[in-house]
């Protein structure tokens, strides 16, 4: 039997060191993931506590009190799981925390993607040093794709560990962190492995479409609140289609090139590309100077930034048919997706 036992450990001992080396980057970057992690959640501090601090800014200390409403509106009215997440602060000192890497093909909407265990295929990657961003974005254009590393102001966990407010948050407006938490709180209740598109436009979705809500019963259905948001939403609606139309355009470019020459076929994107920029500042909308693209500091953007759109915004008017079916009640949307 002690036989049996110790063969059993031995293969067992084999075969995690076989799954090691093999997988030795995405361990070494898993270890890397985990410590960037911990150190946000062991230096972050309970939101009771930071309120007892008398030097916070008012605006800021209005605004954690704000997320515990957040917090209690989305479990309570939409049954999202309730968790010990934005229960704390990390101040990270107007400093970023996490950078994020995507990468595309250059002439085609394809992303370049990462298998994770239990994610499945991602089209993104995390990390908590800049350095470590750049030198696997180099690593990446020598691969001639389309790569972008640029910083987010929020992310989840997904219930592994205790997500933080990040004090960065606190420059938001109250609808917009309304929309951030409910958004994230929507990830740590339903996600789907390998469906990262979906996950996104579900939670972008419920996100927007709740944060209204949150804000009519909270302020006031006439509220400057209110307005200020539903303005803001008005904005992102004009500017997400505008930007879903263009990749559908720069989708056709692609496919009607033949046998041109590598550097014609981008030479024709990027002027395709600078089409649409300036198309942007031609928009009508309640606050253009969100949206200006400003020439000559920003450069041209690539096809990561096109697919940004479809991951975030492009299965909306999917999302908004099956709604239909719950008669604007989220509550039952959300159990029901739960079920599948």
């Amino acid at each position: 039997m002690k036989k049996t036992i110790k063969r059993i450990v031995s293969i067992l001992l084999a075969l995690t060191l076989a799954y090691i080396i093999w997988n030795y980057e995405l361990v070494i970057y898993g270890i890397r993931q985990l410590k960037g992690q911990m150190h946000i959640i062991s230096n972050a501090q309970p939101i009771d506590v930071v309120l007892k601090d008398s030097t916070l800014n008012q605006k800021y200390r209005n605004k954690l009190i704000l997320i515990e409403f957040i917090r209690k509106y989305a479990v309570d009215s939409l049954g999202l799981t309730e968790s010990k997440n934005y229960t704390t602060f990390y101040d990270q000192k107007d400093k970023p925390v996490l950078w994020v890497l995507t990468a595309c093909d250059p002439l085609k909407f394809k992303p370049y993607e990462w298998h994770f265990p239990l994610l499945g295929n991602v089209p993104y990657k995390g990390f908590f040093r800049e350095d470590l961003g750049k030198a696997a974005e180099i690593e990446l254009r020598k691969q001639v794709l389309d790569v972008n590393l640029s910083t987010t102001g929020g992310w989840s966990t997904l219930g592994w560990f205790k997500d933080p407010v990040l004090s960065n948050m606190l420059k938001r407006s109250e609808g917009q962190l309304a929309e951030l938490i409910i958004h994230e709180l929507t990830h740590a209740t339903i996600y789907l492995p390998g469906s990262v598109d979906y996950n996104e436009n579900l939670a972008t979705f419920i996100g927007e479409q709740e944060a209204i809500k949150f804000l009519a019963s909270n302020y006031g259905s006439d509220s400057e609140e209110l307005k200020a948001y539903i303005n803001f939403l008005e904005d992102e609606k004009i500017y997400g289609d505008y930007m879903l139309h263009s990749t559908d355009s720069l989708e056709k470019l692609y496919q009607s090139f033949k046998d041109e020459p590598f550097r014609e076929k981008m030479r024709l994107k990027y002027l395709k590309i600078l089409q649409i920029v300036q198309g942007i500042n031609r928009l009508n909308l309640n606050y253009p100077e969100r949206y200006t693209f400003k020439f000559p500091r920003n450069k041209l953007p690539d096809n990561t930034w096109f697919m940004s759109f479809r991951r975030y915004r492009g299965e909306q008017k999917k999302l908004e048919a099956e709604f239909e079916k719950f008669h604007g009640d989220f509550r039952l949307y959300i159990q029901s997706l739960l079920k599948k």
